[in-house]
């Protein structure tokens, strides 16, 4: 009996391990792909504002304007993911969890 047990908790852990490891490679095939996707986002923005560039230039204005606006459209973008990236970080993560632990009451949404 206690060595049926023995056996079952030893298939119980090695079923963890491969499982953990099963999900390690797919998070590392995740993060791979997530890091090619921004770069290839990052090299269409990157077409978008030479384009917006070239279209001003086509348009007469000077060289000097048009990077000016490139750089002010980007600025404003990089703004906007900061504004947004602040809602994200507002709450500290397993907030809910420390509080139940603490034996708090849930805070209200």
């Amino acid at each position: 009996m206690i060595g049926e047990a023995k056996e079952l908790a030893s298939d119980f852990a090695l079923l963890a391990v491969l499982d953990a490891r099963r999900a390690a490679l797919r998070l590392a095939w995740l993060l791979g792909t997530v890091l090619i996707a921004a770069v290839l986002i990052v090299a269409a923005w990157m077409a978008l504002v030479a384009g917006g560039i070239v279209l001003l230039l086509g348009h007469g204005t000077p060289w000097p304007l048009a990077l000016a606006i490139a750089a002010a459209l980007n600025l404003v973008a990089a703004g906007a993911l900061a504004w947004w990236m602040r809602n994200l970080v507002s709450e500290m993560p397993f907030n809910a969890l420390v509080r139940s632990l603490r034996g708090e009451a849930p805070s209200q949404p």
